[in-house]
Formats: C-alpha cells, sequence, structure tokens
C-alpha cells in the first residue's frame, strides 16, 4: 500500500477545531507528520469513511460540597447497589463504603490553604459508547483511561450503567490532586480524552473514532443530556416541554429566522471539507495499488451520503412546517403558527 500523503488542506479535517496544545493536564498527541502519524491519519480516515461508533468524554458537572458529592456518588452506585471501582482495582460496595469516601474527598479540600467557598470537590465524566457495543468492554476501556489520564495524580472512582441504551460509565474525578494541582480541564483536554478513549476502545476490539462532528459533515452540536430526557418527556406527554426548545420554536418560527448569518460560513466549511474528501478519493483511485482504490471508493460513496447542512433552527422550521400542513405532530410546536404571507415576502 503506498504512503499517505495528505494533500493540502486535507489534514484540517481530520484535526479537532481546537489546538490540543492548549491542554493543561494531558500530554499532546498531535504532533509533527512523522511515519507513524501518517499511517494513523490513514487509519483514521479508514474509520471515518466505514462510519466508525464515535465515542463521547463528556463532563456533566461538578459536586460543590460533602452533600452534593455523597448525592452523586449515590446516583452512580444507585445507593450502594453497584460497586464503584478506584485505582488499582480499588472496590467501593455498600452506602457506607460510598459515604466514607465523600467524607474523606470533602475533608481533604478542606484543608487546603487554596481552597475558597466555591471550588468543586469533584469534577463529574461520562463515557459512552453507541447502542449494542459490549458493555465489558466499555468498562475495562474505561478502567484503562482512568489509569492512564488521572493515575496516581487525581483519586476517582467509576461505576459502569447498563440500564440504558448506550452502556457508559459515570466516573466521578477528586478536583484536588495528591500533590495538590487542582484539576480544571480545557476543552483540548476533552478532544484528547476522547481520542484516548476511543484508542483504549479499539485495543479491545471495537471500532471507535473520536473526529470532530465537522469531519463527518455533522453540523449541529449534540443535544445536551437534561435537555435530551426532557424532550423525550415532552414528546411522551409526561412533562412539558424544555424551555429552551421552546425558545428555539419560537425562533424557527419567526419571519426573519435566525441562521441567516451562520449559514454561509458553515456550507463554506462543509465545502472545503467534502473537496478534501474528494480530493484524496481522486488521488487515491490513481494509485496502481488495488488497496488504495478501494478506499478510494469507499470515499466516492461517503461523500454523498454525507448529511446535509442543516442547522436545528431549519429543521425546527421543516418541522412546523410539517406540523402545521397535518403531516407530523411528533413534536408538536411550541408556538403559533408562522405567518404564510410573512415568510413569502422574506
Amino acid at each position: 500500500m503506498t504512503d499517505f500523503r495528505t494533500p493540502f488542506g486535507f489534514e484540517e479535517v481530520l484535526r479537532p477545531p481546537i489546538d490540543i496544545r492548549r491542554a493543561r493536564i494531558t500530554p499532546t498527541v498531535l504532533r509533527g507528520p512523522t511515519a507513524a502519524a501518517g499511517s494513523g491519519t490513514r487509519a483514521q480516515l479508514a474509520r471515518v469513511v466505514r462510519r466508525a461508533p464515535e465515542v463521547m468524554v463528556k463532563i456533566t458537572g461538578r459536586t460543590r460540597d460533602g452533600g452534593h458529592l455523597l448525592r452523586h456518588l449515590d446516583y452512580i452506585s444507585r445507593n450502594g447497589k453497584l460497586v464503584l471501582e478506584g485505582p488499582d482495582g480499588e472496590r467501593l460496595e455498600g452506602r457506607s463504603a460510598v459515604k466514607s469516601l465523600a467524607e474523606d474527598w470533602t475533608a481533604e479540600l478542606s484543608v487546603d490553604p487554596r481552597h475558597r467557598r466555591n471550588s468543586p470537590v469533584s469534577l463529574s465524566i461520562v463515557l459512552s459508547m453507541p447502542a449494542g457495543t459490549d458493555s465489558f468492554r466499555v468498562h475495562d476501556a474505561a478502567r484503562a483511561f482512568a489509569d492512564q489520564t488521572f493515575g496516581d495524580r487525581h483519586p476517582y472512582v467509576f461505576a459502569l450503567h447498563t440500564d440504558d441504551r448506550h452502556p457508559h460509565v459515570h466516573m466521578t474525578v477528586r478536583a484536588l490532586g495528591r500533590d495538590g494541582e487542582r484539576l480544571n480541564p480545557r476543552k483540548a483536554d476533552l478532544q484528547v480524552w476522547r481520542d484516548r478513549f476511543a484508542a483504549a476502545m479499539r485495543a479491545r476490539g471495537v471500532e471507535a473514532e473520536a473526529t470532530p462532528r465537522r469531519a463527518r459533515g455533522v453540523v449541529k452540536k449534540a443535544e445536551r443530556i437534561p435537555v435530551r430526557k426532557l424532550r423525550e418527556r415532552f414528546v411522551a406527554g409526561t412533562g412539558e416541554i424544555p424551555a429552551v426548545l421552546a425558545s428555539a420554536y419560537r425562533d424557527a418560527a419567526r419571519p426573519d429566522g435566525r441562521d441567516a448569518g451562520w449559514l454561509g460560513p458553515i456550507r463554506d466549511r462543509q465545502l472545503t471539507i467534502r473537496r478534501a474528501f474528494v480530493a484524496e478519493a481522486l488521488r487515491l483511485a490513481r494509485s496502481g495499488q488495488v488497496e488504495d482504490q478501494a478506499m478510494g471508493r469507499r470515499i466516492e460513496q461517503f461523500v454523498p451520503d454525507m448529511p446535509p447542512v442543516l442547522t436545528r433552527g431549519q429543521q425546527i422550521e421543516r418541522q412546523l412546517d410539517q406540523a402545521w400542513l397535518g403531516k407530523d405532530f411528533t413534536h408538536p410546536p411550541a408556538a403559533p403558527p408562522p405567518d404564510r404571507s410573512a415568510r413569502r415576502r422574506r
């Protein structure tokens, strides 16, 4: 197979939209162009066009005092029914062990001379994979991720949850490190963590990737977990519409719209990304290697199947149109139907 020579601009397709060098607490993973980096880029491209499952690593919150920490630990341990695992295979079973841990972490924070009233006690992280992934592999990958990322620097505990479609691990990390270092990750750290968790999944035989949304043609941000749960209750008729969703419906129903200023840059960026994929497909097609040509054909099939450039506002606007025409009431509008005459004047 020929060497992977990244065309001008193509590396920007797979590069995260943040500078990894700004990571505070984890080492840089994106380095200069070497032979190893090149092979890694090619393997990543192959996973992207195969639509390998994307890992999720998300900071879901911070606890601010001992009581808050205890309630959170009770939640992730299901009130002591699930075992909390820590470094070196440490296992905490039962509510008494969970309570002791919360007290110990709070006490450690109270003697920190730099402690402030609003200083977090712990950081809450969720590691998740798509539905259908073997839960024991997710659990083992999370174990490896925690050891590699926090090791003996920051105490942590985690538990596997399988009561959702997506197997996921709740991890709680003490904000105060053993050497006095405070855990305060940036977006760059989150990207490093995603890459690391995806590598841990692949090491356990599960295809996984951590590419930016733009590389897959996705322009909408992921829905926050609390908002998703509120929306699902609303759709099921068991709850009120979330305020953020109601606001989005009202904005989409306005005749002047709100997405006009964003559409141009979004479309230009997606056009550049699609052109980079096409350029690489053409380069591989000219190769004399059968494997290169096969990769080129996969890329050719991948680009037309990329999702349309559709913002959240546009998607909601279409739902409003369908609901108003009586075709789809799955998402009832949270605002009066838009003024059709105003839209025609737009």
